[in-house]
C-alpha cells in the first residue's frame, strides 16, 4: 500500500501544531493495534504508510509531529529510511521513535546513531506510546513555534527597516518639488566636506535663485508658482551627471547644488547650462527683462581644510549669487 492512509480521524485541519503521527510498518495487524491505542484521543491524528518506499515523500506530504518507524520491512531497509529523513531539511527535525521487534542493545544505538529519537519493542503498552507521542510531538511543535516567531521577527524587523529607509528618504525630500530638502543639503555638504577633506579634493557648490519670483506669483497665482518652481527643480536635476551630485531646494525660491569632486571651472560649466537651459524653456514672466523665467546663479569652491567650515563655502557661493543679482540677474557669477 503506497498511499498514506488516515484513520479515525477529519484530516482537513493541516495545521502543524496538531499532534500528527506517521506509521510506518509493512503488517496491517500492527497498523489495527496501534490505531486502536488512538480511540478516544481526539488531539491526535494518525496516518500509515505499509510500503517504506513511499515513507519518505509521504511524511514530506504529512509534516507529522512525529514518525512511528519500523525497522524490518520488504526491499526496504529501516535505517536507510530514517537516514532519508535525516538528509532533507524539512523533515530533519520531525522525531522518529522507532517500533522493533527485538529488544537489542545494538540495534538500540544503530537506531539512535542513524538519528531516531526513541525506541520501543512493539507492541509498546499503550500509555507509554500516548506518553512518548505527546512528549516528542509536544518538543516538536514548540520548535516550529519558536522557528515561526523567529520568521516573524525577522520578517518584522526587516519591514520596520525597509520603512525607517522609505521614511529616511522621504524625510529628505522636498515636497513640491521631489528633489533634496534643506536637511538633506546640510547632511550631504557635511558629509561631503569631510571627505574633501580626506581625499583633498575639491567641493564646489551653485546656489541659485528664480529672478523676481515674486512677481511671477503676483502675476500668475502660486499654483502656477509652484509648477514654476517643479521645472526649474527638474532643470537642475537634469544636469547632474553623477550619482554624488544633489540638488536641493534650499529655501523659497532658492535652490542649491553639491557638487564633490568638482572643481570651480567644472562648477561653472554646469551653472551656465542650467542658467541656459531653464532660459530656453521659455516659461512666461512678462515683468523681468528677458520675458521668460531665468535664475541667477553664485558660484564657489573650495578644497576643504581644517580652517575652512561649510558655511565658508556657503557664505562665498551666496555672495557671489548677490553679484549674479546686481548684474542685471539670468547670469552666472563665482565667489
Amino acid at each position: 500500500m503506497s498511499e498514506v492512509v488516515p484513520t479515525g480521524i477529519n484530516t482537513q485541519d493541516s495545521s502543524p501544531h496538531r499532534v500528527r503521527v506517521l506509521l510506518v510498518d509493512d503488517q496491517l495487524i500492527i497498523v489495527e493495534a496501534i490505531r486502536r491505542m488512538f480511540v478516544g484521543q481526539p488531539d491526535i491524528e494518525f496516518h500509515y504508510v505499509t510500503d517504506a518506499t513511499t515513507a519518505h515523500a509521504a511524511a514530506a506530504a504529512l509534516r507529522p509531529t512525529v514518525i512511528l518507524q519500523d525497522l524490518v520491512m520488504p526491499g526496504s531497509d529501516g535505517f536507510d529510511v530514517i537516514r532519508q529523513y535525516r538528509i532533507d531539511a524539512g523533515l530533519r527535525a520531525v522525531p522518529v521513535i522507532v517500533l522493533s521487534a527485538k529488544e537489542d542493545p545494538k540495534l538500540k544505538a544503530h537506531s539512535f546513531a542513524v538519528g531516531a529519537n526513541d525506541y520501543l519493542v512493539k507492541l509498546p503498552d499503550p500509555v507509554e506510546l500516548l506518553a512518548r507521542i505527546r512528549y516528542h510531538s509536544a518538543a516538536y511543535i514548540s520548535r516550529l513555534e519558536r522557528d515561526e516567531a523567529f520568521r516573524f521577527l525577522r520578517e518584522s524587523e526587516q519591514k520596520l527597516a525597509d520603512a525607517n529607509v522609505q521614511l529616511q528618504k522621504l524625510a529628505a525630500l522636498d515636497g513640491l518639488t521631489g528633489i533634496g530638502n534643506r536637511r538633506a543639503f546640510d547632511d550631504i555638504l557635511q558629509r561631503e566636506w569631510q571627505r574633501g577633506q580626506r581625499s583633498n579634493k575639491p567641493l564646489s557648490m551653485l546656489l541659485c535663485d528664480v529672478d523676481c519670483f515674486k512677481l511671477y506669483n503676483d502675476e500668475f497665482g502660486h499654483q502656477a508658482g509652484d509648477l514654476c518652481l517643479k521645472k526649474v527643480a527638474a532643470v537642475l536635476t537634469e544636469q547632474l551627471k553623477r550619482p554624488a551630485d544633489l540638488a536641493a531646494r534650499y529655501g523659497g525660491e532658492e535652490f542649491a547644488v553639491v557638487l564633490p569632486e568638482t572643481d570651480l571651472e567644472g562648477a561653472l560649466k554646469l551653472a551656465e547650462a542650467c542658467r541656459a537651459h531653464l532660459a530656453n524653456l521659455a516659461l512666461e514672466h512678462p515683468v523681468t527683462d528677458a520675458g521668460v523665467v531665468t535664475i541667477s546663479i553664485g558660484v564657489a569652491s573650495f578644497v576643504p581644510a581644517s580652517e575652512y567650515t561649510p558655511a565658508d563655502l556657503i557664505a562665498s557661493a551666496d555672495k557671489a549669487l548677490y553679484a549674479a543679482k546686481a548684474a542685471g540677474r539670468n547670469c552666472v557669477r563665482q565667489g
